[in-house]
């Protein structure tokens, strides 16, 4: 089994499971994980918490979170995220709409995808390629573990034309 003591709390999920790191009550970071991770009771009140929220997502695709994250990324990247985190449940936006909206260029909005620090929280699986599917956690191996993670959460919540 892996080692997993860099995490707070290893919560398991339908594709796997997700990491979940905090410290100074923010959380550092969230990470897929393959199922051959093991759960991991929370070690502190905010790890608890997220890993109640990623629960609840799992239940209800609409659920929002509402979690204290840490300050990470540049100040490109932070722009990124935050048009990503404005794309509704059950929708998609591709590289290049998100490049013309931020007037940047797809390739650097896919790198900022995926240096993505809080997958689900922000919901960088909600981003394609014009002509398909797309990267996911700066991983394009079509038949990999992220991708298929990409494909399972875009059908939770409502977008079923890249099973």
């Amino acid at each position: 089994m892996p080692n997993t003591t860099i995490f707070s709390a290893i919560v398991p999920a339908p594709f796997g499971a997700i990491g979940v790191r905090t410290a100074d009550a923010l959380l550092q970071e969230l990470v897929y994980l393959p199922p051959s991770h093991k759960p991991q009771d929370p070690a502190d009140a905010l790890a608890e918490r997220a890993a109640g929220q990623i629960q609840r997502y799992f239940a209800e695709p609409d659920f929002r979170f509402d979690l204290p994250l840490a300050t990470v990324g540049t100040r490109f990247q932070q722009r990124v995220w935050s048009a990503i985190a404005s794309i509704p449940r059950g929708h998609v936006r591709t590289y290049g709409d998100l490049a013309r909206l931020l007037a940047s260029a797809p390739r650097a909005v896919g790198q900022a995808c995926g240096a993505n620090w809080f997958p689900l929280v922000v919901p960088c699986h909600r981003v394609t390629a014009a002509g398909g599917l797309g990267g996911f956690a700066s991983s394009a191996d079509a038949d990999g573990f992220h991708l298929g993670v990409k494909r399972w959460l875009l059908a939770h919540e409502g977008v079923e034309r890249f099973r």
